[in-house]
């Protein structure tokens, strides 16, 4: 039998070790995604844990960490404008591309100098 893909169940960001304030401030706050409980026999790791709509968003402590620049996360929003405003009124610098058809898009780097996308469908 053939295994059947039936999405993501979540994605994992990496920061530099004792980054997690930064990432509630960010990830939580800021964004305002609900942060969720990591499971006991992870909580050595460091990190924290976010709910993202149906899917988990990890930020996982990387002891070498390096910034992904191109591998990125997409995460589609509702009323992207008010998002843009919200990200340029804290400071983000705003990257505009190409739109892809039936999605409005913008990127910017988050505290660790990750790429993070955020899309809406118009």
């Amino acid at each position: 039998m053939k295994p059947v893909f039936k999405g993501i169940d979540h994605i994992q960001i990496a920061a530099p070790p004792e980054s997690e304030e930064k990432a509630r401030a960010f990830y939580g706050k800021l964004l305002g995604m609900q942060e969720i409980e990591k499971p006991e026999n992870l909580k050595t790791r460091g990190g924290c844990w976010f709910q993202c709509g149906a899917q988990e968003v990890h930020i996982g402590i990387q002891s070498d960490f390096v910034p992904a620049k191109k591998a990125h996360p997409g995460f589609m929003v509702d009323n992207l404008t008010s998002l843009k405003r919200q990200l340029q009124d804290a400071a983000y610098l705003i990257s505009e591309e190409p739109p892809i058809e039936g999605r409005a898009r913008f990127f910017i780097t988050d505290p660790f100098g990750n790429r993070i996308e955020f899309l809406e469908y118009i």
